[in-house]
């Protein structure tokens, strides 16, 4: 059967979907490492880097940790043991245990004996991190609210450099660095360097102007009044962290990022987990740009276009990334198409820039990031794998989010399940 390649019926328009799906990554990638050069000039190097030593304060004010449990016996032990070392002066813990089916409340009630500073409250369905988070910051007298996962390690200092960005009155959320510690799979190394090349490089540039696209649900502490503001975290939201973040700057609330702020944290190291993870933000950023639209494009709101149109472009690259690579495996793709004749659209050309851009970003993140991560240098050596396997991931995840995210019922809750936290945690 004779099929007509789509270069040929398309012309002018299909170089110009090749030149935006080899081009796209390029000009993000430069844009994120000027902005994180930005960052790092204007708020990091003051007053210094050393985690250990955070600036001296006169007062001390009180932080509630918040801590949303489901399943977690293998890991809440250790996350309430290290919340009970951090050297901060004046904080409490409530444990949230959401209606867990293993022993996950025995376990906090165990602990909450030990440590007078822990409070465990019970639900007895499970009701999804949002309520467990709203419920916990109904049963504390803090200003200054932290949520974090269950599963996390907070770093003993990460109270001190986040507490001190409330002395000013119009930040409404600080969020922390997260940091990945099961490193025993190809999967896990890679996020390594995800973490800080995509995840803490775009939040730092991102900062650098003054936005943030979601704070990391991991480690983010919160100005009471902020979120009453607001009304809280939303039960029906996938991703509670880009929906609150979204809630506040909408509310002229100002989000920042500190990254001596450290959180260890576990990761998937399956595909399927990995999947189902990228699935659901992909789905919940979505989910909360369509609810808040309106919102977004009102006058009142310029200042956050920029962050809706970078996500907007994205999802469109996404789309056409995916198109291409079907055409590609039906080998169809640049079937006929006279390369000579746009010299810009070369395979060769176009994925030498794309290999050297994201490993001059991988690199400058890495660097930016080692004061803060041991042998983090190392893992530079896995990312060469990063493009194949998380371009595609995310690109997939992106085209089969949209529709589900449509289609979604508005007013269901977001309940979660036991993720993938990977295989065996090196730190």
């Amino acid at each position: 059967m004779n099929v007509t390649p789509l270069p040929i019926l398309f012309g002018g328009l299909w170089d110009t979907i090749l030149a935006y799906v080899f081009l796209y990554p390029v000009l993000m990638s430069v844009v994120w490492m000027i902005g994180g050069i930005a960052f790092y000039l204007r708020f990091e190097r003051k007053p210094h880097r050393i985690v250990n030593q955070p600036p001296s304060r006169d007062d001390y004010p009180l932080i509630a940790v918040l801590v949303p449990c489901f399943n977690e016996e293998a890991h809440a032990e250790e996350t309430i043991d290290a919340l009970m070392e951090l050297e901060y002066p004046n904080f409490e813990v409530i444990a949230i245990n959401d209606g867990s089916k293993d022993r996950t409340g025995e376990i906090l009630n165990a602990l909450a004996a030990r440590y007078p500073k822990l409070r465990v409250v019970h639900q007895l369905e499970n009701q999804g991190k949002a309520v467990g988070l709203n419920t916990a910051a109904l049963l504390t007298k803090a200003e200054i609210l932290l949520g974090i996962d269950g599963d996390a390690r907070l770093d003993p200092y990460s109270l001190h450099w986040l507490v001190r960005h409330f002395d000013e009155h119009e930040v409404g959320a600080v969020t922390g660095n997260p940091r990945v510690r099961n490193r025993s799979t190809l999967l896990g190394r890679i996020q390594v360097g995800e973490f800080s090349s995509i995840v803490g490089l775009i939040k730092r540039a991102q900062r650098s102007v003054g936005l943030i696209f979601t704070v990391s649900g991991v480690i983010t502490a919160f100005r009471r009044s902020a979120l009453h503001e607001v009304g809280y975290w939303s039960p029906e939201k996938l991703t509670e962290d880009v929906d609150i973040t979204w809630k506040l700057q909408l509310a002229s609330w100002e989000v920042r990022f500190e990254p001596r702020a450290l959180c260890w944290i576990l990761m998937p190291e399956t595909l399927r987990g990995l999947w189902k993870q990228r699935l659901r933000w992909s789905m919940g950023g979505t989910q909360v740009l369509l609810d808040y639209l309106p919102r977004i494009f009102s006058l009142k709101n310029l200042r956050l276009w920029p962050l809706f149109i970078e996500y907007a472009a994205s999802i469109l690259w996404a789309f056409l990334f995916m198109l291409l690579l079907l055409y590609r495996t039906t080998d169809l793709i640049f079937y006929r198409i006279d390369l000579q004749s746009s010299p810009m659209l070369m395979l060769g050309w176009a994925g030498l820039l794309i290999g050297t851009t994201c490993l001059l970003q991988i690199m400058l993140s890495l660097v930016l990031d080692r004061r803060y991560d041991r042998g983090l240098l190392k893992n530079y050596f896995w990312m060469i794998w990063y493009p194949i396997v998380y371009w595609l991931l995310t690109a997939a995840t992106a085209v089969a989010a949209l529709p589900k995210t449509i289609f979604r019922d508005s007013e269901k809750r977001a309940r979660w399940t036991s993720p993938d936290r990977g295989i065996t945690p090196s730190r």
